[in-house]
């Protein structure tokens, strides 16, 4: 049993897995494969659902100037680097060290200005932390306790503001996906990066979410399509990955 307190929701075990693949994240063909050609999908989105709820153009340049946005389980900083082109001030959190090395020199290499930090939700919320958009991408199913995770979430994001989370469904097609095909067959990902048990529905997640007071306002499903090797949104299938979006009322 993981041991937990009320100062860490991180699991030493589910951040050393991916310190120990920290050095792929930027390989397009690496043990983030997956990731990368979830990317674009999410990250659709993500942008669709902040333009909304702040009023922007995301025909701008910079569409989300003036926000500030926090990506807290960053990885390599696959989501952070296009929201920080988007314009937000972006600060990456992750409780993995060498992710954040490799985040903030690929930041660098690209001329990006991110505030990367080797830190976990609780730290920075004891700082004094605020965001006007959280984003909790692929991370909730790693840490400790879920919901005690998703409370210091919302805790971070600024009243008026919102928090996006993702994750996978826990079902017989998400264990058919995500650890059969992608870590056994496929071999994109070290097997036993995934533990189904782990896995979280959206209403398990919804309540989590609803329970610290923030307001669940949608739900979208990534689906594979497995003939065109593509990714795209649907808000009908949320049986393998799928995310979340809740606002905080002003």
């Amino acid at each position: 049993m993981t041991e937990t307190t009320a100062q860490s929701s991180i699991d030493p075990a589910e951040v050393a897995k991916f310190q120990a693949m920290a050095r792929e994240w930027w390989d397009p063909n690496g043990k983030f494969k997956p990731l990368h050609m979830l990317n674009p999908t999410r990250l659709d989105y993500v942008t669709a659902q902040i333009a909304a709820r702040f009023g922007r153009d995301l025909k701008q340049p910079r569409p989300f100037e003036g926000l500030s946005l926090l990506d807290i389980g960053c990885g390599g900083g696959l989501m952070a680097e296009p929201m920080a082109r988007l314009g937000a001030k972006v600060t990456g959190a992750d409780a993995a060290e060498l992710n954040i090395s490799v985040a903030s020199l690929h930041a660098a290499e690209q001329g990006l200005d991110i505030d990367y930090r080797a830190t976990t939700a609780e730290t920075l919320l004891a700082e004094g932390a605020g965001y006007d958009v959280v984003l909790a991408l692929e991370i909730v199913e790693h840490v400790a306790v879920p919901a005690e995770f998703i409370a210091t979430c919302q805790a971070l994001t600024r009243p008026g503001g919102m928090l996006i989370a993702s994750t996978l469904n826990r079902t017989a097609r998400s264990f058919a996906a995500a650890i059969v095909g992608a870590e056994w067959i496929m071999r994109w990902l070290p097997k036993g990066t995934h533990d189904w048990q782990r896995f979280i529905t959206p209403a398990e997640l919804s309540q989590m979410i609803s329970a610290t007071g923030l307001q669940p306002v949608d739900s979208c499903g990534m689906v594979f399509n497995p003939l065109g090797w593509s990714w795209s949104l649907s808000h009908r299938d949320l049986s393998v990955n799928y995310l979340i979006t809740a606002l905080r009322d002003a």
